[in-house]
């Protein structure tokens, strides 16, 4: 479940923080419990990269098709 905070949080923040948990689980040490709070966090910082992304890319698509009707008008 993704918290009120996750949601403040922008892209770049998100992707950051993404890596350094990525990085923390592939450097091990870590115990079984603090490796699956890891990965959860990792889960609800990737949808929130994934939302991020989704709106930029209907934003392109609509600056596109705007773009793409305009020229067809003139």
């Amino acid at each position: 479940m993704t918290s009120k905070t996750d949601e403040a949080l922008g892209y770049e923040q998100a992707r950051d923080e993404l890596i350094e948990v990525v990085r923390r689980l592939e450097a091990g040490g870590t115990t079984l419990e603090e490796s699956l709070a890891l990965w959860e966090r990792g889960e609800e910082l990737a949808k929130v990269c994934r939302r991020w992304l989704e709106g930029a890319r209907a934003r392109l698509d609509a600056a596109l098709a705007e773009e793409g009707g305009a020229e067809e008008g003139e």
